[in-house]
């Protein structure tokens, strides 16, 4: 089996990398029922770093990524919950399946594994330099940008500044205008 059509089959769930019951049971050819009747058989071999059931709320946030329903024929879709493997409890399961595939996969798996977290510890030097590019462009155009909102050209500038003479001018004349004059005072007033 290609590692990359492994590698698409592994999942992140609860920060650990893992893959569900069902696509172990497709890659070693085996009912999903019969990998997990093995697995119990011999649960003390898995511990909950080894495989966990999903909640509810996993499975379907992770369904609507990968499952498209079949609607005809009875028993298609399990009612169960799928259990995920991490990379140890896949290791695990070499133990419990002793069939030719199961090996063979399961060595596929553990290289698809041992890819991925090799491609997340060290990218290689090509996508950083591609990373870096693409940053370096998106803050050259994010300057850019803010840099033709910044600048006011100079016809804009002389219109701004005879608008605001005008408002001046304007502002002048009214407070001219409404200034009170002097009024003699209303009532008794007191001489000195």
């Amino acid at each position: 089996m290609e590692l990359s059509v492994i590698q698409n089959k592994i999942y992140e769930i609860r920060g650990m990398k893992v893959m569900l019951d069902f696509d172990l049971a497709s890659m070693y050819q085996v009912e999903t029922r019969v990998l997990n009747q093995s697995v119990k058989r011999n649960i003390e071999r898995f511990p909950d770093d080894f495989m966990f059931e999903l909640t509810k709320s996993e499975y379907d946030s992770l369904r609507s990524q990968f499952v498209t329903l079949k609607t005809e024929g009875r028993g298609k879709h399990s009612k169960y919950l799928p259990y995920a493997f991490t990379e140890l409890g896949i290791a695990m399961l070499s133990s419990v399946l002793k069939s030719k595939t199961a090996v063979q996969i399961n060595m596929g798996i553990m290289r698809a594994f041992v890819a991925v977290r090799q491609l997340l510890m060290n990218p290689t030097a090509n996508e950083v330099k591609l990373l870096q590019r693409e940053v370096k462009e998106l803050k050259e155009y994010i300057e850019e940008v803010f840099a033709g909102y910044n600048d006011i050209d100079e016809d804009n500038q002389k219109s701004f500044d005879e608008i605001y003479l005008a408002l001046s001018e304007l502002a002048a004349r009214q407070k001219i205008i409404s200034e009170p004059k002097a009024r003699n005072p209303v009532g008794y007033v007191k001489p000195k």
